[in-house]
């Protein structure tokens, strides 16, 4: 195409070049992973199809040096199309096919007869310096600069007078100075430079020299249209992830923790309380039972029968209901008996409150003797006397005292 030579020892590919290749794509591979660690936290994920654009483009490209070659005499028509996936907003790849037209030739050689008399394809990548360099905002910029690297296939149509077609290795090195155009940016307007090599070994008289040699590089100037198609966000190109404002839940969280502190502050004062509450209860259960007794002119016996409670409760736990059930059977044995409940409270807390919680006392033993026990509850007498002061131990008086009374 652009750079190719008659002479077929050009055509000979060396180590040396496999070298120059691997070097190339170590390099490649290294931009790749730096733009795609820059870029990994700024924008949000896109599918495959997206980010992809086409380019139509065309402009002029002549040799840079050679035997009996002219910079502006041999200078001709070049068209072109690009398919690119921008994989971040620095990093792109892609693919592309330019032909020379047919309108001078470069060696001396009869001009040919079809439109075309050279082409190349091949692949390529591209750096957004403006991106890398500055960051990307959520939208292209009005202008940008990128550099573009790649490589490919070189084809000569030659006459047959001069022999066969010749085919080369090639590679292309430019910039595209880009105009990005409307509110949604979906046009791209570029001027774009570059320099193209055959890397082909030797020069126009068939002697070995360098690849990338002036003698064997071409210089082309085209401008190009590129429309970018819509992506699956709604946009033509990369969408930034919105930022995050964390401080009214770090305020939130704050706002826990000390709440955290302070009921767990809280929690261990009551547990403290309750074990001293347990010991007391313990104490005042391994003691026996105080039956106060009175004698009258006509009953026989009199017992006495103590339900405890928790503070500020009126609710009979687990360990003092035996209590009730021996009131209750005492009642079932004598059934002309009757049981007077008075319901006591601490000093501990409101006045009102205590004189409440003392008639709930008395009442809740009633309630289990008549509902549970089936005691009847003309028998049952029940009324709150208010705050204690029959034992010395305040605790002792949050209590219910069960006088039983035998019938007259």
């Amino acid at each position: 195409m652009l750079v190719m030579v008659k002479h077929n020892t050009y055509f000979q590919l060396t180590k040396n070049s496999s070298n120059e290749m691997k070097k190339l794509c170590i390099f490649a591979a290294a931009a790749l992973s730096v733009t795609g660690a820059v870029n990994a936290q700024t924008v949000e994920g896109s599918k495959l199809t997206d980010n992809i654009s086409v380019t139509l483009k065309g402009g002029g490209i002549t040799p840079l040096h050679g035997h009996n070659k002219s910079f502006w005499q041999n200078m001709r028509g070049v068209v072109g199309v690009e398919l690119r996936k921008q994989i971040t907003p620095v990093f792109g790849l892609g693919v592309e096919g330019e032909w020379t037209v047919n309108t001078s030739t470069w060696n001396g050689a009869p001009s040919l007869h079809n439109t075309f008399d050279g082409q190349y394809v091949g692949m390529f990548g591209t750096v957004n310096f403006n991106n890398l360099f500055a960051g990307y905002s959520g939208q292209p910029r009005v202008f940008e600069v990128e550099a573009v690297a790649g490589a490919g296939w070189l084809h000569a149509y030659v006459p047959k007078s001069q022999g066969e077609d010749s085919n080369s290795f090639g590679t292309k090195v430019g910039m595209n100075f880009n105009f990005n155009l409307g509110d949604s940016k979906a046009w791209t307007i570029a001027v774009k430079p570059a320099v193209v090599w055959n890397m082909a070994p030797g020069d126009y008289r068939g002697q070995s020299t360098v690849y990338y040699n002036g003698q064997h590089a071409a210089f082309e100037l085209e401008a190009g249209v590129t429309y970018h198609f819509g992506n699956s966000n709604g946009t033509h190109s990369f969408a930034v992830v919105p930022p995050c404002d964390y401080s009214e839940l770090n305020a939130e969280i704050n706002a826990l923790r000390a709440e955290n502190v302070t009921l767990a502050a809280a929690n261990a004062d009551a547990m403290a309380a309750s074990a001293v509450m347990a010991g007391k209860l313990d104490e005042c259960l391994s003691r026996p039972a105080t039956v106060v007794t009175q004698t009258k002119e006509t009953n026989t016996l009199e017992s006495v029968r103590y339900v405890f409670y928790r503070i500020g409760s009126s609710k009979i736990t687990a360990d003092q209901q035996p209590n009730v059930e021996m009131i209750a059977d005492y009642l079932k044995h004598n059934p002309k008996a009757t049981v007077e409940i008075k319901g006591y409270a601490s000093q501990d807390g409101n006045l009102e409150f205590n004189k409440r919680l003392a008639a709930a006392r008395a009442e809740s033993v009633r309630t289990l003797l008549v509902t549970k026990y089936g005691i009847a509850s003309s028998r049952v007498k029940a009324q709150g006397e208010g705050i204690g002061h029959m034992f010395k131990e305040d605790s002792w008086n949050r209590v219910a005292i069960c006088i039983l009374n035998e019938a007259e």
